[in-house]
């Protein structure tokens, strides 16, 4: 490891022969660069565009510039003191940016980005050149989406065709990838130590899946031979890019962070060599093309680490993960969703590589010149400050049974973090102790590590066989420190459930212990200071109402929680007579200006715990962690979609069953009033012939012979009425008529 972070071993040819040409051309334009300080107090800050601003590395780009003051000091050894100062002097002078950065986005404006001045959203190739005509420097970036080359090509080539109109001088810069380097051959066989370098760029050759971006760095070298005065290109060949939340090692970070696998996986043997920038000194590189225009067009940015995939991958699982790899075929890589083919190609590229013209010609102030490696530190800050994955850390105290491993764990779930309990603790300790002593590698790297687990192990057991089953003080305290600053709760955070119950046992865990630096002086350890909670509930309630619950449990947790009669008892009241004291452990958190959040428990309703858990989650705020993945979106998607469809097929076999029962009811219905409407029917008809019998007998007997006799009559006179004279004859001959 020592020596893949060595400075790249130089070619003989280029120790012997001294300064460069273009370092000959740097000195030899100090002074002239000295006689136009006052030039530049008259300028006004140059129009920068950049593509795709709201992607990873033009982002990043687009704030750099957008903060970058004109001769703000750039030296970080203290060179051209004289000519920083007079620069210094503008920058004091005029308060104001270098750059006003313009750009398109790929998506709506749904993110505030005030480093832009103006944004632009699907223009078609009209307005787009009119935008690009508009700026002094046009930056295309295409080291993260392919699809990019296409509108660059079109971009430079419309951009010199156009020279002719232009208002002044523009610069197009093309921020490309050393992937275009990475099937060159070496610069000598017979010694691989050589570094590749932008003074031999014609050398190169492409992957096959970058023969594009190589065609495209052509492109534009050769559109800015034309006139360089009035249309100057380069190419930028960017090393791989960490920093500022990371891009393309983001995987790694992220799987380590999470903490799910035992193992993080480095695809390929691991020991190709990554040339690697950080994003913000690939921004400083860009900041001094712009700003000196060197007379070199071809410029490679990369820092001066020789890390391999290995080193990266065991650094990262080492500060933020479990510190372990796992040499996987590079094949698996492509069955990663999170992972693009070309981040792929990326990162199993194999360059020694070395930025002659950057070094020679401009004095960047780095910000991890030495690599990703040796600056881990600092990447994994940013990486958690861009990204906001900073740790919640939760306290909660209270009675026995008055609800916190309730609390806890529901607070766990919400935040998505690790729920730690003495007795789970001491358990997961011993074991995993176990395990370590029982898989011990017999390797001398490892012997001390087994000793001191073996040693480790017998104590926490001895302790346990003279206390009854329970760690003294020290060694609890011990454990539980241990498991606050492992990197899972150091990355997600952690809800302390019921510990610390003395004011000794916190002083213990979170007291910052003095630490003596490299130069003499005392500092105070920031270990302890990460595992201090940010929140502390205090939940309470009255003993007859925790007297009450603890009767109602069922049997099997009363049991589990060791909540017999006369040992609750016992354990409330020493609660009781603990927080009588002065020095308790509500006092200690006041004493480090952490206001304890008090919580009275009244009643185990679910309305009221509801009100309950809401006042936490608006105390502690939003989570910090990472959303759910693509793939468990996709997941819960799908889920969804099962559960209405199975819900919706419930509800219409429920509505069928519904109709159909509805339609049985009303045929029942139907055939029994049928039935009963025959009935009364033919009751009535009964009913009506049984009435007639009278009528029809007294016509018969009284009636019909009489009217027969009229007809006869009738029909015998025949009358001119017949009507007339039957009615007549029925008078004269009436049987009643008396």
């Amino acid at each position: 490891m020592a020596e893949r972070l060595q400075s790249p071993v130089m070619s003989p040819q280029r120790c012997a022969r001294g300064p460069s040409l273009w370092q000959r051309h740097t000195n030899s334009s100090n002074s002239c660069r000295q006689a136009n300080m006052a030039e530049k107090l008259k300028q006004s800050p140059k129009r920068v565009f950049i593509n795709n601003i709201d992607s990873h590395a033009s982002k990043c780009i687009a704030k750099f510039l957008s903060e970058f003051v004109v001769g703000a000091p750039t030296d970080p050894d203290g060179e051209m003191e004289t000519e920083k100062e007079e620069e210094g002097a503008i920058s004091n002078h005029s308060g104001a940016g270098a750059f006003h950065v313009v750009g398109t986005v790929s998506d709506k404006f749904d993110e505030d980005r005030p480093y832009v001045l103006e944004e632009y959203l699907h223009l078609n190739r009209g307005e787009l050149l009119s935008k690009l005509k508009d700026c002094d420097v046009v930056i295309y970036n295409i080291t993260q989406h392919a699809d990019q080359v296409e509108e660059a090509f079109w971009a430079v080539s419309a951009l010199h065709n156009e020279m002719g109109h232009f208002s002044g001088p523009k610069m197009f810069i093309l921020v490309s990838t050393v992937m275009t380097w990475a099937c060159s051959k070496p610069v000598d066989p017979e010694d691989l130590e050589i570094p590749f370098t932008d003074e031999i760029f014609w050398r190169r050759r492409a992957h096959p899946n970058f023969k594009q971006h190589i065609d495209l760095e052509k492109r534009v070298v050769k559109m800015g031979k034309t006139n360089r005065a009035l249309f100057s290109t380069y190419v930028v060949a960017s090393g791989l890019q960490y920093g500022m939340g990371e891009q393309v090692f983001h995987f790694f970070f992220k799987t380590s962070w999470l903490g799910q696998q035992c193992e993080i996986p480095v695809f390929g043997d691991g020991n190709n060599i990554v040339p690697t920038i950080h994003i913000n000194d690939l921004a400083s590189v860009i900041q001094n093309v712009i700003e000196h225009q060197p007379k070199p067009y071809y410029l490679l940015a990369v820092d001066h680490s020789t890390n391999t995939m290995e080193d990266i991958v065991k650094i990262v699982a080492s500060v933020l993960g479990p510190g372990k790899i796992q040499k996987r075929p590079f094949e698996e890589a492509f069955l990663i969703q999170d992972l693009s083919v070309m981040e792929i190609d990326s990162m199993l590229v194999n360059l020694r590589m070395e930025g002659v013209h950057v070094k020679e010609l401009f004095s960047i102030n780095w910000l991890c010149e030495s690599g990703l490696v040796e600056n881990i530190e600092l990447v994994v800050e940013e990486y958690r400050q861009t990204r906001g994955l900073l740790p919640i850390c939760l306290c909660i105290l209270g009675p026995p049974a008055v609800g916190k491993s309730t609390v806890s764990k529901q607070i766990c779930e919400h935040y998505k973090l690790h729920h730690i309990t003495l007795k789970e603790t001491i358990s997961k300790t011993i074991s995993q102790l176990e395990d370590a002593v029982k898989n011990a590698d017999p390797d001398a790297e490892n012997e001390d590590s087994a000793a001191e687990a073996q040693e480790l192990l017998k104590t926490l057991k001895d302790s346990m066989e003279q206390n009854g089953g329970l760690l003294d003080d020290q060694l609890l305290v011990k454990v539980v420190k241990d498991k606050l600053m492992s990197n899972p709760c150091r990355n997600q955070g952690f809800v302390l459930d019921g510990f610390p119950k003395t004011y000794e046992q916190a002083k213990e865990l979170f007291y910052a212990e003095e630490q003596e630096s490299e130069d003499g002086t005392s500092q105070i350890s920031s270990n302890s200071e990460t595992i201090i909670p940010e929140f502390v509930l205090h939940l309470d309630a009255s003993d007859a109402f925790l007297k009450d619950r603890v009767m109602n449990l069922p049997e099997r947790l009363v049991q589990g929680h060791n909540y017999e009669q006369e040992h609750f008892l016992q354990r409330l009241a020493r609660y009781r007579e603990n927080n009588l004291e002065d020095e308790t452990v509500v006092n200690y958190f006041d004493e480090l200006d952490i206001t304890p959040l008090y919580l009275e428990i009244t009643s185990s309703n679910e309305p009221d715990c509801l009100l309950l858990m809401q006042k936490i989650f608006d105390t502690v705020g939003q989570p910090r962690n990472y959303g759910p993945s693509s793939q468990e979106v996709e997941e819960e998607e799908r889920r969804g979609a099962e559960e209405r469809m199975r819900r919706e097929a419930q509800e219409k076999a429920e509505k069928e069953r519904r109709e159909a029962e509805e339609a049985r009811h009303r045929a029942a219905l139907w055939e029994e009033w049928t039935k009963g409407l025959k009935q009364v029917k033919q009751q009535e008809e009964e009913l009506l012939e049984a009435q007639s019998v009278p009528m029809k007998n007294y016509l018969i007997e009284h009636i019909m012979p009489t009217l027969t006799q009229g007809l006869i009559e009738c029909c015998t006179a025949r009358p001119q009425d017949p009507v007339d004279f039957l009615a007549e004859y029925l008078l004269k001959n009436n049987p009643f008529n008396y």
